[in-house]
């Protein structure tokens, strides 16, 4: 996501001119007060414009997150929320890492899509539903349902070193794009039509409660 080249000491100089890191900062201090979130470093580098696919998914951002730090890839982005949205996402996965209690090399296909299922909501809840990702609502439920049965539900306990665990959470071959992520919002949003759900909460259930009342 990042490659040292012109085009990346551009992008590097208008993130500097633009105050990037003091914004970021700012949205760190807003949800680590909201959520009673970790103090992890924060690492920003220039996105790798020359990636054209992971610059048009992500509209110019991206970020990669651990259980004690967070990387933002970024462009010069106009609109903040931007910026907001993709830090709460990352930030999510960091309290949720931080919540459960396992080692991230532990988990399982399952809570790789609950991970992503509930980052993507806590965005739509605090940034609004037009800065989710468009992945959120590409696919029908019904859609979604066929893989989740024909696919997905006899492989969740596979760990993140199996090669079938990116295959499917990130929809790689011949599996449409995205498609873990996409089942994962959707396996969220149907819990939260059943059952009592808060933000703060999300950071700490099991990801085998998410799937106990989906109407798959």
């Amino acid at each position: 996501m990042y490659k040292p080249d012109r085009k990346s000491r551009r992008a590097f100089d208008g993130l500097k001119s633009e105050g990037f890191w003091d914004k970021t900062e700012k949205i760190f201090l807003k949800y680590k007060k909201k959520w009673k979130g970790p103090d992890i470093p924060i690492f920003i580098f220039p996105m790798n414009e020359s990636n054209s696919r992971l610059m048009k998914e992500g509209k110019g951002k991206s970020g990669v997150s651990f259980i004690d730090k967070l990387f933002l890839f970024l462009t010069p982005i106009d609109d903040l929320k931007q910026l907001e949205a993709l830090f709460v996402h990352e930030y999510h996965h960091v309290c949720r890492m931080n919540g459960l209690k396992k080692s991230p090399a532990e988990y399982t296909l399952l809570d790789s899509i609950i991970l992503e299922g509930l980052a993507e909501h806590a965005v739509a809840e605090n940034c609004g539903d037009k800065f989710t990702g468009e992945w959120s609502r590409r696919y029908s439920t019904e859609y979604l349902s066929e893989f989740w049965k024909n696919d997905l539900s006899e492989k969740l306990s596979i760990k993140r070193n199996d090669r079938q665990h990116d295959q499917i959470l990130f929809g790689l071959g011949s599996r449409p794009r995205l498609l873990g992520y996409a089942i994962g919002y959707e396996i969220i949003k149907q819990y939260k039509q059943h059952e009592y759900f808060t933000e703060k909460a999300s950071f700490s259930i099991p990801s085998e409660d998410f799937i106990k009342l989906i109407n798959f």
